[in-house]
This record gives structure tokens, C-alpha cells and sequence, in this order.
């Protein structure tokens, strides 16, 4: 007898926007809804967004739902379903998500750390299904990273652990969101990202995306970099072999902590692909210890945007 399907909401809470789908345990998407976090409003305002994006999903399904599964970043507590000082989200102290949404609509929820989330996903659904072990690491608004080991989610103390984007890798770097400096996510994250291309173009008059904006420098996103280096710009191709470095130099450093070789890289800039991997790959074997040089790999996630989504749904499978 087949396995009865079963279906869980996941809720990817990021710090520019709020994404939701119901999900089967089998890794599929039956429906699925984006919407702004307006996270500068503060927190009031974005759990407002997610009560209704989790409204208009359940109002417009049939579908009977497990529970609801909700990945957000900074520190949180699964026990208390609490979330704590998230970096990309103004005016968080300590909110009681998980209790808030279970309230308002009556279903079992359960919060865990977006890129947690994301691994988790990648673990049951995507590219880390045949590894006992690997780290996740997320390119977005922000850094995440979650880390798997024997096939199980490593929190840490206090649910705090895989916060690879607030690895200092310079400690005279620029300021980061957390009121540290030198942070991973304090060069590749998608603000400051941008701002360091806007403040390098003066130099690159001849990069093809100010072509690519009309030179309306507010409109550079990653996806125009990502356009101008398949058109082979020079300066695209600088940016690139930049971060490739940067990420590149906190994973070798994480892999020689923990003795683990793969990395499942996910995020919206991990869409500059090949080149990108590349100079990650190139940059964690130069650096790594000699036993694991040979085994590092670098691999694309598979579930891509919907990982948060996926993993979220997973946390209601696999803890109910």
C-alpha cells in the first residue's frame, strides 16, 4: 500500500521578502505565494505579512494541512518557537513566531533558522540526499549557512550554529548588520554587494552593466551582474572571482573545523553558477588541510528558491 501524501505550509521568512507553499512530503509544490517582508517597518508589520500570506494560501486550498513550518532568520529556539535578534530585520528583539501563528490559525507550527530550513530541504528533497554530511550555505539579502552532520541538523547551544555569514574574514573589514565587522555577508550579502559595485563602477566607466541599467545605478542587482557576465564583462567577471574568494576563504576555514568537504551553495547569487563555484572550489583547496583537498566538492542546490520553502514544510513532517 502506497504512503498516504501528506501536506504541510512552509513559510521562508527572508529580510526582503516572505515566501509560501504548501508542500507534499514527497517534495512537491502543489501552490505557492511571495510577498514583501516590509522588515523596515519592524516586526509588527512583517508578522502582519506573514498572517496574511499564510490567510490567502489556506483561503484559496482545500487541502488539509500537518502544520505549518516557518524558517527565519537569527537565533532561534525550537522548543519555544522563539526568533531572536535576526540580523536583516529591524526593531527584532525576541518574538514568539511560533506561538503567534499557532494561535492564529489553529496549526501545529514549528520555526527554525531559514538556512537550518534550507538544509534541512536539501538533506530530504535536493543535492544533500546522498551525503551523510555537508554545509549549506545561502546567498541572499543576507549569509546563512546550516550545517548537517550524519544526517542531522547541528544547532549548536543555544540555536545559534552555521551563522557562516558572520565569520569574520577580516577583522579590519566593514561593518556588518550584527555590529560586527569583516563578515562574509558584509561583502557578498546583496546590499553591501551593491553598494560595493556602485562605488567601484567610477573606475569601470566601461562596464557593460551601466549599459545593462542605462546608468541608473540604483536599479544593479545581482541578476544584472549575472547578465553582464555572460556577456563577458571584465568587471562582472572581477566581482565574481571576489566573492568566489570571500565565501571561498570562511568555507575552507569551516571545513577544517569540523572535517567536512561538501558544500551545497543556494541563494539567489549563487545563480552567477559555474564561475562562481569555480573560484569557491579553488579558493576552500587551497586552503583546506592536506586530507581534504581531495575531497572538497562544491555543489549547486538543487531545490534552488524553493529550498526555504521545502525545508520549512519539512520541519512539520519530520518532528510531528
Amino acid at each position: 500500500m502506497a504512503d498516504k501524501i501528506k501536506y504541510a505550509l512552509g513559510v521562508d521568512l527572508g529580510g526582503t521578502s516572505i515566501k509560501l507553499g504548501i508542500v507534499s512530503n514527497k517534495g512537491k509544490i502543489v501552490t505557492k505565494l511571495c510577498l514583501p517582508s516590509n522588515a523596515e517597518k519592524g516586526p509588527l508589520e512583517v508578522i502582519k505579512q506573514i498572517k496574511s500570506g499564510i490567510s490567502q494560501i489556506l483561503s484559496a486550498s482545500k487541502i488539509k494541512l500537518k502544520g505549518i513550518g516557518i524558517g527565519a532568520p537569527g537565533t532561534v529556539s525550537i522548543k519555544k518557537g522563539t526568533v531572536e535578534n535576526p540580523p536583516n530585520l529591524p526593531g527584532w528583539n525576541k518574538i514568539q513566531l511560533g506561538r503567534i501563528i499557532q494561535n492564529e490559525f489553529k496549526l501545529k507550527t514549528f520555526v527554525e533558522n531559514d538556512a537550518n530550513a534550507a538544509a534541512i530541504g536539501e538533506m530530504i528533497f535536493g543535492s544533500g540526499k546522498n551525503h551523510n554530511s555537508f554545509i549549506m550555505i545561502t546567498l541572499g539579502t543576507g549569509v546563512g549557512g546550516g550545517v548537517i552532520i550524519n544526517k542531522k541538523i547541528y544547532r549548536g547551544e543555544f540555536g545559534a550554529a552555521g551563522e557562516i555569514g558572520h565569520m569574520s574574514i577580516d577583522f579590519n573589514g566593514p561593518q556588518c548588520n550584527c555590529g560586527a565587522v569583516g563578515c562574509v555577508e558584509a561583502y557578498v550579502g546583496n546590499n553591501y554587494l551593491k553598494h560595493r559595485i556602485i562605488g567601484q563602477l567610477e573606475n569601470n566607466p566601461g562596464s557593460k552593466i551601466l549599459e545593462l541599467v542605462n546608468n541608473e545605478i540604483e536599479m544593479i542587482t545581482p541578476i544584472i551582474v549575472q547578465e553582464a557576465l555572460v556577456l563577458n564583462d571584465v568587471f562582472a567577471r572581477m566581482i565574481v572571482n571576489d566573492m568566489g574568494l570571500q565565501i571561498g576563504a570562511a568555507l575552507a576555514s569551516v571545513s577544517n573545523l569540523l572535517d567536512v568537504s561538501t558544500f551545497i551553495i543556494g541563494g539567489g547569487v549563487s545563480g552567477f553558477g559555474e564561475p562562481l563555484f569555480s573560484k569557491i572550489r579553488e579558493t576552500i583547496v587551497a586552503r583546506v588541510l592536506t586530507p581534504l583537498k581531495k575531497r572538497v566538492k562544491v555543489l549547486p542546490a538543487k531545490l534552488k528558491n524553493d529550498a526555504g520553502i521545502k525545508g520549512s514544510s519539512a520541519l512539520v513532517f519530520y518532528k510531528s
